[in-house]
C-alpha cells in the first residue's frame, strides 16, 4: 500500500495516517472538558485528509504547487451533517470563515464560497484516507443557534491546538504538560499566609478574616458565578487566589486564570504569584513580556516551557490581561484560539471588574456568561467598586453573581481610612501651591497636557510625573525611586494620569484628586493611608474641579458623580457605588454598552467569525505607538532599522513606545520629529521632544524648518 506523507523532515516521515490519528486523540480529550469528545474527534480525524490526494503528495515530496488540503475534509464533516466541525476543518489554518451564504459565489470570502468554489472545480481525488482511517459517526450537537458562535470557536481551538501540538511533537519539540497539584498549592499558599496569625492590629484582624472566608466559601466547590467585593488594602489579591485555589481542588479545575485590565499592573500580580506559588506554576502572559529561551546550545528550559505555554495556557496559573483573554474569546485565527479551549474547566478572576470597557460590556459579560454556562467555567469579579452587572447576567444567563465576602466585613470601619473633601475649582497655580504645602502628596488629573503643565509649577525637590508619554521601563523605574521616597519619609510630590489608580500600590498621606467618574475617585482613594497606618481625619482626599478642558469622554461618569454624591459626605458607601453605576449606565444608554454592534453580529445566521474578531477590538486601533531611543533601546530599535525583526524583538520594544493619537502623530511627522519605519513602526528622531522626567512632549513645533 502506498504510503502518504504529512510531514517531513531531514530523517523522518509522518504519515497522514499517524498524523490525523494524533491530532484526533488530542483534539478529543481537549473537548472532552465542554462534552464534545468524540466531535473533537472527528475534527482531528477528518482536517487532513485532503492530504490524501496525490496533489499534495507532490506537494510535500517535490515541492510542488500548493493545495488546498483543508476543504476535503470539511466536505466529508458537511456530508454527516456536522457543519460546525466542517467550518473548523476549513479554517484550521486560515482561521474561521464568515459562514455566509449557501448561494454564495465562488469567489466570496465565506465558507460556503469555498465550498462552492471546491465543489465547482476540477479537485485533487482523495478517497484514499477511507483506506486507513474511518470517521466516526457523531449525533450532531444539541446546541442553539445562538450558541454557536461560542461553540463553534471552543471546538475550533481544540482542533488548531491538537495539530499544532501533534505537528510539534513530530518535528522534535518536547512539550511538558504541567499538571495542576492544587493541594500542593493551597499548601504553598497556606505557609505563605501563615506568619499573618493570629493577626496584629484590627486592620491586619480583618484581612484575616476576608481570606478565612474566600478560603471556605471556595471549599464548597459549588457556584459558577461570583462577585468579591473588597475594599482596597483588605487582601483581595491573595484573598482571591486562595477562594480560586481551594475551589480549584474541590470542583476539579484545571487551571487558574487571573485577568487584570492593564499591563502597568500585571507585572506585580504575577511576581507576587510566583513568590507565592512558585516558579515553574506560574505564567505571566501579556505584549509586554518576552520569552527567551536562547535558543542554540545553552537553552533555558524554563524560559521554552513558559514560551510554549504562552501559545495555549497550558499552565496551572495564567495571569494575563483583558485585552489578551477577551479579544482571544472573539478572535477567529488559529494562532489567537489555540488557548481557548484551556479556559474551560478552569476558575476565572477577573480583576478590577470595573474596568470592563463600557464599549464592549455586553459582550464581554455574556462572554463570562458563555463560559460559566456551557464550559464549566467558576468566574469571580473581583474589585473595590462592583459595578452593577446584575441586570447584564440576568439577561444573558438567567442568574447573578453570589458575593463571596459578607457584608460586615467589606463595610468594616477599618476601611474608612480617609476623609473626603470637595475643593471646588482651583486654578492650576492654586492647585500647585496647595500641593507644595505637602511634603508627601498624590495629584492624579484627567489628562496628560494637565499632567506635564502641573509638575512645571511644582517645587523641584522630590517632585514626580507619571503618564502613558512615559514609557513603561521608565515608569517603573520612576514607580520605585517613589516607593523608596515615601518609605524614607523624604519630600515626594507626584503629578500623575489615572494610571496609578489601577492596583499601583503606593501609599500617600494625602491624595488630590481631580474630579471624574466615582470608581475613578475611590481608586484614588486607595491610594491614600493604603496601609491603614495614621488616623483617618489626617488622611485627606481632596477632590477639585481644575481650569483644564475636561475630556468629553469622562463628561458622563462625572455627571453621574456628582449626581449621587450630593447629599452625602462619604462616597465610598456599597449604596452609593452601586447608584453611581446604575445612574452611569443609565445616562450612556444600551447602545453605548456594545458601539461596535457585536451582539446583533453574533445572532446573524451568516456566523460572521472573521468580521466579529475585526469589530472587537478593545485598544484603540486609532493610537500607534512611537519608540523612543534610550541607552536600553537604541540596540533594539537599530537591530528593526537592520530587518532583524521578529515578535520577541517587538515585545521587547513595547517597554520603550509611548502611545500617540492620530492627530499628535501627524503633527509630529509634520515637524519631522518621527520617523516611520514602515507599516505602524515609528520612532522618535528629535530627542529634545523626551525629556526623562516627563517624557514625550505635547508641544510641537511646526514650520522650523525651510525645505528648499
Amino acid at each position: 500500500m502506498k504510503e502518504y506523507i504529512a510531514h517531513k523532515t531531514e530523517n523522518e516521515v509522518q504519515t497522514v495516517k499517524e498524523h490525523l490519528e494524533g491530532t484526533a486523540n488530542l483534539s478529543a480529550s481537549f473537548a472532552a472538558a465542554f462534552g464534545a469528545e468524540e466531535l473533537g474527534r472527528l475534527c482531528g480525524l477528518a482536517h487532513d485528509i485532503g492530504k490524501y490526494s496525490e496533489g499534495f503528495q507532490r506537494r510535500i515530496m517535490e515541492d510542488g504547487p500548493k493545495v488546498d488540503h483543508a476543504s476535503a475534509g470539511a466536505i466529508e464533516c458537511c456530508q454527516r451533517k456536522q457543519d460546525i466541525a466542517a467550518m473548523c476543518v476549513m479554517g484550521h489554518h486560515g482561521g474561521l470563515m464568515n459562514l455566509g451564504g449557501r448561494d454564495d459565489l465562488e469567489d466570496a470570502d465565506s465558507f460556503c464560497g469555498r465550498m462552492n468554489r471546491y465543489k465547482g472545480s476540477k479537485r485533487y481525488a482523495y478517497d484514499a484516507w477511507k483506506q486507513e482511517v474511518k470517521l466516526p459517526s457523531v449525533d450532531a450537537p444539541s446546541v442553539e443557534w445562538k450558541h454557536w458562535v461560542f461553540y463553534t470557536r471552543m471546538l475550533y481551538s481544540c482542533l488548531v491546538d491538537a495539530d499544532f501540538l501533534d505537528t510539534a511533537a513530530f518535528m522534535g519539540e518536547k512539550r511538558d504538560h504541567v499538571v495542576a497539584k492544587w493541594n500542593e498549592l493551597n499548601h504553598r499558599l497556606d505557609e505563605y499566609t501563615c506568619g499573618w496569625y493570629p493577626p496584629k492590629g484590627e486592620l491586619n484582624r480583618i484581612r484575616c478574616a476576608i481570606l478565612d472566608t474566600c478560603r471556605s466559601q471556595g471549599e464548597t466547590g459549588e457556584g459558577s458565578l461570583f462577585t468579591l467585593t473588597v475594599p482596597t488594602g483588605g487582601g483581595k489579591t491573595v484573598s482571591s487566589l486562595a477562594f480560586a485555589l481551594r475551589h480549584a481542588k474541590a470542583a476539579g479545575k484545571d487551571r487558574v486564570i487571573y485577568v487584570i485590565p492593564y499591563t502597568s499592573i500585571i507585572e506585580q500580580t504575577a511576581a507576587e504569584f510566583r513568590k507565592i506559588l512558585g516558579q515553574d506554576v506560574v505564567l505571566e502572559h501579556h505584549s509586554g513580556i518576552v520569552y527567551d529561551d536562547g535558543e542554540g546550545e545553552n537553552p533555558d528550559a524554563r524560559q521554552k516551557r513558559m514560551k510554549y505555554a504562552s501559545e495555549n495556557w497550558d499552565m496551572p496559573v495564567v495571569v494575563t490581561t483583558a485585552v489578551q483573554f477577551f479579544e482571544s474569546l472573539y478572535d477567529h485565527r488559529p494562532s489567537a484560539c489555540r488557548k481557548l479551549h484551556n479556559i474551560a474547566n478552569s476558575v476565572v478572576i477577573f480583576d478590577e471588574a470595573q474596568m470592563l470597557p463600557l464599549p464592549y460590556l455586553k459582550p464581554c459579560v455574556y462572554a463570562i456568561s458563555e463560559l460559566t454556562r456551557a464550559y464549566n467555567v467558576t468566574a469571580i469579579l473581583c474589585t473595590a467598586t462592583q459595578p452593577a452587572l446584575g441586570t447584564l447576567f440576568e439577561k444573558y444567563l438567567n442568574e447573578t453573581p453570589q458575593e463571596i465576602c459578607p457584608h460586615q466585613l467589606r463595610e468594616d470601619k477599618i476601611f474608612k481610612r480617609v476623609t473626603f473633601h470637595r475643593s471646588g475649582k482651583l486654578t492650576k497655580h492654586e492647585l500647585a501651591e496647595g500641593l507644595n504645602q505637602h511634603p508627601q502628596v498624590l495629584c492624579i488629573v484627567n489628562s496628560r497636557a494637565a499632567a506635564q503643565e502641573l509638575y512645571g509649577l511644582l517645587d523641584e525637590e522630590g517632585r514626580y510625573h507619571l503618564s502613558t508619554l512615559m514609557p513603561p521601563a521608565e515608569r517603573q523605574e520612576k514607580l520605585k525611586s517613589i516607593r523608596e521616597r515615601l518609605k524614607q519619609g523624604l519630600t515626594c510630590r507626584v503629578i500623575s494620569t489615572s494610571l496609578i489608580e489601577a492596583g499601583v500600590d503606593v501609599d500617600f498621606p494625602t491624595v488630590y484628586r481631580e474630579m471624574a467618574g466615582l470608581d475613578s475617585i475611590l481608586q484614588a482613594a486607595g491610594r491614600c493611608n493604603r496601609n491603614g497606618e495614621r488616623p483617618r481625619a489626617e488622611s485627606h482626599v481632596q477632590v477639585f474641579e481644575s481650569e483644564w478642558r475636561t475630556p468629553p469622554i469622562l463628561d458622563v461618569a462625572i455627571g453621574a458623580c456628582q449626581s449621587v454624591w450630593d447629599g452625602t459626605s462619604d462616597p465610598s458607601e456599597e449604596s452609593i457605588i452601586h447608584h453611581y453605576f446604575g445612574e452611569y449606565l443609565f445616562l450612556k444608554g444600551e447602545e453605548a454598552q456594545d458601539a461596535k454592534s457585536i451582539m446583533s453580529m453574533m445572532s446573524k445566521c451568516t456566523l460572521p467569525f472573521k468580521d466579529i474578531a475585526r469589530a472587537f477590538k478593545l485598544i484603540d486601533s486609532g493610537a500607534v505607538t512611537v519608540y523612543v531611543p534610550t541607552e536600553e533601546s537604541r540596540s533594539l530599535i537599530d537591530q528593526y532599522r537592520s530587518g532583524m525583526i521578529d515578535r520577541a524583538l517587538m515585545r521587547k520594544l513595547g517597554r520603550y513606545g509611548v502611545t500617540v493619537y492620530p492627530n499628535r502623530l501627524k503633527d509630529l511627522l509634520n515637524a519631522g520629529d518621527v520617523e516611520n519605519l514602515g507599516g505602524e513602526v515609528y520612532v522618535l528622531l528629535n530627542e529634545q521632544m523626551y525629556c526623562e522626567e516627563t517624557g514625550l512632549s505635547l508641544n510641537v513645533e511646526l514650520g522650523k524648518a525651510i525645505i528648499c
